[in-house]
């Protein structure tokens, strides 16, 4: 076997396993110990994994947040697709958190239902809303201006102070073993209350989040139900305690 794909296939088992044992590598890939040895410390000097005793484990990148101008340009289809799905999920009269963020904001051009009312942290979220006549409350608090969202103390008060029948909430990264995460501690407060306070939360997010990880946890991937247009295959046998609708485009 070539060592590029002796690569590939240790690497593809970290990402379906986190770690991956040295004598199982052998055995697997038929090659001797040195050459394994040697392929880990190619893959350790190239960021792509940590050697450990007796193996390796998977390294990940805590990412910079990309602006909303940024965001909205990536992966359009897939987020409408998205979009489509969750505004389906919401019924009349349905109290709902609308989370600030490119995929949430697909939503509200799908959303069908009647007498509803949407709590959001988002700006652009609540200006659009409001063009559709839907009874929209904006929480107060900081705006952040890449992202359009509002965060800080005030808002997570007010909050708390809500109980929502659903909860709708963009995520950077997910993640089998290290769950929902996003980069800002203040976001990610508000997320986790959303998720907290909410019958049933659901998360909203393309494939180019999975496998991803960024500073701040939200919650494991257990406890909301996943709004996505696609799993990889290799994902499926880490994730079956967590809900998962996939979107067709």
């Amino acid at each position: 076997m070539l060592t590029e794909e002796r690569h590939a296939f240790i690497l593809d088992q970290l990402k379906q396993h986190n770690i991956v044992k040295t004598q199982a590598l052998i055995t697997v890939l038929n090659s001797s110990e040195s050459t394994i040895r040697r392929d880990l410390q190619q893959l350790e000097a190239g960021g792509k994994l940590k050697r450990i005793h007796g193996g390796a484990k998977r390294m990940y990148q805590l990412n910079d947040e990309l602006s909303v101008h940024e965001k909205s340009s990536k992966s359009v289809q897939e987020k409408n697709a998205i979009g489509r799905l969750a505004a389906s999920l919401i019924d009349n009269n349905d109290v709902i958190y609308l989370d600030a963020g490119t995929t949430t904001y697909t939503m509200i051009e799908f959303i069908n239902a009647m007498d509803i009312t949407v709590v959001t942290n988002g700006i652009l979220h609540a200006s659009l809303l409001a063009d559709k006549n839907i009874h929209t409350v904006l929480v107060g608090g900081k705006v952040k201006s890449s992202t359009k969202a509002i965060v800080g103390a005030t808002s997570q008060r007010e909050l708390r102070n809500y109980r929502f029948n659903k909860s709708f909430i963009g995520m950077n990264g997910i993640d089998p073993e290290y769950g929902c995460t996003t980069p800002d501690p203040e976001e990610a407060a508000l997320k986790e209350i959303a998720q907290q306070h909410a019958a049933t939360a659901y998360v909203l997010a393309d494939h180019s989040k999975w496998n991803q990880v960024h500073f701040v946890k939200v919650c494991g991937i257990e406890e909301v139900t996943i709004v996505t247009d696609k799993v990889e295959g290799n994902l499926i046998s880490n994730i079956e305690n967590t809900t998962i609708l996939e979107a067709k485009q």
